[in-house]
């Protein structure tokens, strides 16, 4: 068989480990292994009053308090899901909540999602460094692929997941029915061939003297990953 349409030989691939660590900090979020009763109340308080949130979720919106411990109880001890609770720095608050999920080691493929931030961590450098720091923490454990998948319509979500260097790769239709809805899914990854130029860019944007007093990015993070997201497929080449 022609070895060019063949894959490239891993023989030294292993897989790769489960997720683990209780937590991964940064310089202004840290993630905690999800617990109800330590994050219950903050969560609660990020959540509540704020039901759009969850147009594109599984789950919610809470009607109060109980209704969120309930929900968060039911998940902190799943495996896949994975889930963290995200902790600004500054403020010592829980502020979101994310995870990994549809997690296959042997195959070395991860998701980020779950992804429910609340209004006042949307689009700071908190919620910007703990994606971050979920998808560092994947690579680096020798994950070769990282995903992240929403709603078609959800173009928030798609704006972050390409702010954040992942390329867009097509739409699955009609792949889910959500909360008696219809849903099409975009698809969006990153590889470990990605990932040193993406680390990279991160570094470059995380630094102290990109914020200003007020932490407003000076440099976009979405001008330095721009540039390294994938917009043709590298394994075809449409004939003459």
């Amino acid at each position: 068989m022609d070895e060019r349409k063949r894959g490239r030989p891993l023989p030294d691939w292993t897989g790769a480990p489960l997720p683990g660590p209780a937590v991964m900090e940064g310089r202004f979020a840290r993630l905690e292994r999800l617990d109800a009763a330590a994050h219950g109340g903050d969560l609660a308080n990020a959540w509540l009053g704020h039901d759009w949130l969850w147009d594109y979720m599984f789950h919610g919106p809470f009607v109060d308090t109980e209704a969120v411990i309930r929900h968060l109880e039911s998940i902190e001890d799943s495996r896949d899901p994975y889930f963290y609770a995200i902790r600004d720095l500054a403020s010592g608050r829980v502020q979101g909540a994310a995870s990994y999920l549809r997690i296959e080691p042997k195959m070395g493929v991860i998701e980020v999602g779950n992804i429910c931030f609340s209004p006042v961590l949307q689009k700071t450098p908190v919620a910007t460094e703990a994606m971050v720091l979920m998808m560092a923490w994947a690579f680096d454990s020798g994950y070769r692929r990282y995903e992240w998948k929403c709603d078609a319509l959800n173009l928030p979500s798609r704006r972050a997941a390409e702010r954040l260097g992942l390329s867009f790769e097509g739409v699955f239709r009609q792949h889910m029915v959500v909360k008696h809805r219809n849903r099409d899914t975009a698809w969006f990854a990153a590889t470990d061939q990605d990932w040193p130029s993406l680390h990279a860019a991160f570094d470059h944007w995380l630094v102290p003297d990109n914020f200003d007093a007020e932490g407003r990015q000076r440099q976009r993070l979405s001008d330095l990953t721009h540039p390294l997201r994938v917009t043709r497929d590298p394994a075809f080449q449409a004939g003459g």
